[in-house]
Order: C-alpha cells, then sequence, then structure tokens
C-alpha cells in the first residue's frame, strides 16, 4: 500500500500520509472577500464531512479575508494561488495553513525562494498542482502531446525546485479531466515519490457525467493504495462533492461510519412510489451518526429476503409496507406512515 508510506505532513491540526485517514476536501465557490457567504458555505461543508477546505486568494482583500473566515470555522484552510506569488505571502501570513500554488505559473527562482521562505519560517505544507491543462510546451512535444509520463516529469520538476530551496513540506496533486490518463499518471506518481498525493479528475463536469468520472478514476487509484486526500470536482453546489467523496470512500471500505442505504430497481411488481421513497430515505439518513446499513425495497415479494444484509429495512405493498429488522418482518404499517416509522426507528437505535 502506497500510503502507508508517504511521509506525514500537518494541515492545521489534521494529519495526512503515512497511512492516516483519506480526508475529503472540497472548494469554495463563493468570493473568497465576502467573508458572510465564504464562512456560511464552509459551515455547511463541515456539516456535509468536508475535511479540509480550499479558498481562491486572487486579491489581497481576499488573503486578508481568511484571517477572519479562520476564526469562524473549524477545519483546515487551505489558500489556492494561481500567479502572483505575493498573494501567496499574503495568505500565509493570514493564516492558511497550507497553500496550493504552481511554482511554474509563480514566476521566477527568486519569486518562489519568497514563497518558500515564508512557508519554511511557518512550517506550511505546499500543495505542488500540476494541471494537464496548463502542461509546459516543451514536455507536450517531448511525449507528442499531453500524456501521464509529462504530467509526472512536470510535477517531479516543480518538487525538485522547491526541494532544492531547502524545503520538503509538500503534497502533490497533478490532474486530468482525461480519467484513464489521471489513472495512469497516479500509478506512475506513487512509484517515484514518497510525498502524500491530492487525488481528484479535474473539470469532471455536471453532478451526473462527474460523479461517473470521478468514481470510476478514484476508485481506481484508491482500491491501488495511492491517495491521501480527495476531492470530487462538480459544477454545482460544493455540498454535493462531499456527498459523493463520502460514498466513494464507503464503497472501498476506506471510511467508517453513516447510514448506507440500498434500494433495489423497481419492476413491474412495485405497488408504491419507491423512487420517491427511497430518495426521502436517502436525505431523512443523513441527520444520523449511525454506521449501519438501510434498504428500502419496493415490495413484499423479495423485500424481506433481500433486506436480510440490512440491519433494518421497509418494504412497500398496496398502499401499506413492511418495517423488517436482520430480515425479519416487525410489522405492517400503512404506506404513508413508512418514512415516519423508519425515522422513529433511527431515532431510538440502540
Amino acid at each position: 500500500m502506497y500510503r502507508e508510506h508517504t511521509k506525514v505532513v500537518q494541515i492545521g491540526d489534521k494529519k495526512i500520509g503515512g497511512g492516516n485517514p483519506i480526508l475529503i476536501q472540497s472548494m469554495t465557490n463563493t468570493r473568497t472577500e465576502n467573508v458572510e457567504a465564504t464562512v456560511q458555505q464552509i459551515l455547511a461543508l463541515e456539516a456535509a464531512g468536508c475535511e479540509i477546505v480550499r479558498c481562491t486568494v486572487p486579491t489581497l482583500e481576499a488573503a486578508e479575508a481568511l484571517k477572519e473566515i479562520k476564526k469562524r470555522i473549524h477545519i483546515p484552510l487551505v489558500a489556492d494561488i494561481h500567479f502572483d506569488y505575493k498573494m501567496a505571502i499574503a495568505a500565509m501570513e493570514n493564516g492558511a495553513d497550507k497553500i496550493r500554488i504552481n511554482p511554474g505559473n509563480i514566476g521566477s527562482i527568486d519569486k518562489i525562494k519568497a514563497v518558500v521562505d515564508v512557508a519554511k519560517e511557518r512550517n506550511i505544507p505546499i500543495r505542488v498542482g500540476v494541471n494537464s491543462g496548463s502542461l509546459e510546451k516543451e514536455l507536450v512535444e517531448k511525449y507528442h502531446g499531453v500524456t501521464a509520463e509529462g504530467l509526472v516529469e512536470s510535477a517531479l520538476d516543480k518538487v525538485r525546485i522547491i526541494e532544492d530551496l531547502g524545503y520538503d513540506n509538500l503534497v502533490i496533486s497533478i490532474k486530468s479531466s482525461d480519467v484513464m490518463m489521471c489513472v495512469k499518471a497516479h500509478e506512475l506518481l506513487a512509484e517515484q515519490t514518497n510525498y502524500p498525493l491530492h487525488v481528484g479528475i479535474t473539470e469532471a463536469g455536471t453532478l451526473y457525467s462527474g460523479n461517473i468520472k470521478s468514481a470510476v478514476g478514484l476508485g481506481i487509484i484508491l482500491y491501488q493504495g495511492i491517495g491521501d486526500t480527495i476531492r470530487v470536482s462538480l459544477t454545482g453546489d460544493p455540498v454535493e462533492e462531499i456527498k459523493s467523496a463520502k460514498r466513494i470512500l464507503k464503497t472501498l471500505n476506506l471510511k467508517k461510519g453513516g447510514i448506507e442505504v440500498v434500494s433495489c430497481p423497481t419492476c413491474g411488481r412495485t405497488k408504491i412510489d419507491l423512487i420517491g421513497l427511497a430518495n426521502q430515505v436517502e436525505t431523512m439518513v443523513q441527520e444520523f451518526p449511525l454506521d449501519i446499513k438501510v434498504a428500502v425495497m419496493g415490495c413484499v415479494v423479495n423485500g424481506p429476503g433481500e433486506a436480510k444484509e440490512a440491519d433494518i429495512g421497509i418494504a412497500g405493498g398496496k398502499g401499506e409496507g413492511l418495517l423488517i429488522k436482520k430480515g425479519e418482518i416487525v410489522k405492517k404499517v400503512p404506506e404513508a406512515e413508512l418514512l415516519s416509522v423508519l425515522r422513529e426507528e433511527l431515532e431510538n437505535w440502540k
């Protein structure tokens, strides 16, 4: 397992790498300068299970806003810097727990050194990020296009620049919207470095396509023991990114806790609104910090049998349904009461 052997890096009060749990990240889409909106979004992300959050810092005003934002949130704050090295320094001076830069975009070695010096002085980790969309022209020519090999070479070149400045408190991320290129790049990179890796499929897309691409890409990468933090990049509410990331980690048995909902595909026997009911159950169970499995079944023919592996389940009939525990029928209730009966059971779960 690669992640067992990656270097441990401290981000705020969290540790990543060295076999520590994989942490879920997201990024705010508010204007960082708007402290109120940014804090409210981060608090919503925290409630959903976000463990590290990143904010863009394009202006001095945004850098200064970090100080106020940090006072009101409870998870490590990462500053995302694109071009101006002064923003990286200002972000660290205003309390950023980690900064994300692409040294290739920062400019001269003097500017990179100025950033590294402040990071070193404050022991703030730097995430070196390389993106397939901004791969250097010479590497595109060398590898005849944008390739996994080119991405890895670019990332390791950037890492060496910072190492040569005497600093190794680093995290690496290499991202591509091409899922299989991303997978290959992570496989190559994990063989060549022991820095912790932040994994994500960049510009994955909308809720529908982004979730599928992220689940496939992250699934293959994480299953190989690669990755110390993850982000599911979606075009939408960042809270959706957290829900998806949790589900991916739980599916791979890399995260415990939280109720898992299983539901059957509908068929001609279904006499209740199973689709509506399953969605209501999935939303409701997020309130409960239980590590159990809940089944939502569409008919009383297979319901009890199929719900055997779940801790608790409901199965619908015509106008009524069954409450099932460990495959045993507990009682029959009217269809309209199925959801409230299930809620009551979860509220009193021992």
